[in-house]
């Protein structure tokens, strides 16, 4: 996305959606929560699995 001060708002080069400084803002912010929030299940599946891979080398042994 890039600023045109022409139009007062940020336009993507790709698509042509535009939005104005407030909309950016709260969008970036709001990608960044569903980044965190995404990140911290996939850290919690990786946590489970290597739990359970553990306990499985307990049976074993």
């Amino acid at each position: 996305m890039r600023y045109d001060p022409g139009q007062r708002a940020y336009v993507c080069t790709s698509c042509g959606l535009t939005l104005t400084r407030e909309e950016y803002f709260l969008a970036k912010r709001e990608l960044a929560l569903i980044r965190q929030a995404s990140e911290k299940g996939e850290g919690d599946r990786r946590r489970e699995y290597l739990k359970w891979w553990l306990s499985s080398k307990k049976d074993e042994g």
